[in-house]
């Protein structure tokens, strides 16, 4: 009788060492560096070619005297020290567009706010509303806005002659002083639809459940607002902020176009780059204006790490699952 024995399995090869494994994918790895490089090379080298390059340049000329025609000529800190005791149309600048910063950016937040809140509904017709809410946003800040709101807001201009049918007579928006800056914060407090989409965008990721207890709880709008909807919306917040402040610092077109070109009636729309156009462009004076750039680029630098420092005191990054 033949009795039929199942081969014996061969044993399991061992597994590789760990040190073994990590050294064949760095290798893998170096062989595909020289490749990456050539995919990158385009990039790098239009990064130093155009930016970094362009940035160490404009670093050294703002510590020298520089008029575009002649050599540049070093002054070492001379025209930072200019700057903040000497020159009072800077001292303009840095003012306009401070009071720029701190009223249109708070202002332009709460209002795509309010206007997100309330196209967060499920109505037939909000699609329209919210292509029509956003479409100003599309403009960006163009020459044409700006001239279309230069013409609104001059003397005879439909809103002079809207604030004169209620009884406010107002003088010319963009030819006083006291109103010029004003009228650019409007325009761009009118452009709130990008921030307005992302507010929008977070306030659909809120979870129903929290709005169902928080009603359970007794409370009304206005405690469900403040303690469920601003602390899922803080990352939201954050986002735009930062965003928004960066831009705002940044302003030119609306004050270049609002204001004639030269800052609007007694520098009162002269913000920050409108002065540095006009100190490298029109004055000549490059080293100047590279100083003014490299004190703008650390501005925003700070309010940017400040924002991102504060955000670990207000910035909920809470489980939404």
């Amino acid at each position: 009788m033949t009795v039929l024995r199942t081969p014996a399995k061969p044993a399991p090869a061992a597994p590789a060492p760990r040190n073994r494994r990590l050294r064949g994918a760095g290798r893998r790895r170096a062989d595909h560096q020289p490749q990456a490089y050539v995919f990158l090379a385009p990039w790098i080298i239009g990064a130093i070619a155009l930016t970094v390059g362009p940035m160490l340049v404009s670093l050294y000329l703002s510590f020298t005297e520089y008029d575009l025609f002649t050599e540049p000529r070093w002054v070492g800190l001379g025209n930072y020290v200019h700057m903040f005791t000497e020159d009072d149309r800077y001292l303009q600048s840095v003012k306009v567009t401070l009071v720029y910063v701190f009223v249109a950016v708070p202002l332009k937040m709460l209002v795509s706010l309010l206007m997100a809140l309330a196209l967060n509904t499920r109505v037939a017709s909000n699609g329209f509303y919210r292509a029509a809410f956003y479409a100003p946003s599309l403009l960006g800040a163009s020459v044409a806005a700006a001239l279309v709101w230069r013409a609104m807001f001059s003397e005879g201009g439909s809103v002079n002659n809207v604030l004169e049918g209620l009884g406010w007579d107002t003088p010319s928006w963009v030819d006083d002083p006291g109103y010029t800056i004003w009228s650019i914060i409007l325009l761009a407090v009118w452009q709130f639809g990008a921030p307005m989409v992302i507010f929008l965008a977070g306030l659909k990721q809120v979870p129903r459940e929290l709005y169902e207890a928080a009603e359970v709880d007794g409370a009304g709008v206005l405690r469900k607002f403040w303690h469920v909807t601003l602390p899922m919306l803080s990352p939201v917040i954050f986002f735009n902020l930062v965003l928004e402040a960066i831009h705002a610092f940044q302003v030119f077109t609306p004050a270049f176009v609002i204001g004639g070109g030269r800052g609007g009636p007694a520098d009162s729309a002269l913000v920050y780059t409108l002065y540095l156009y006009q100190t490298g462009f029109e004055d000549f004076e490059m080293g100047y204006a590279s100083a003014m750039a490299w004190v703008l680029l650390a501005v925003i630098a700070i309010v940017t790490a400040v924002i991102f420092r504060s955000a670990r005191l207000w910035v909920f990054y809470g489980d939404k699952s």
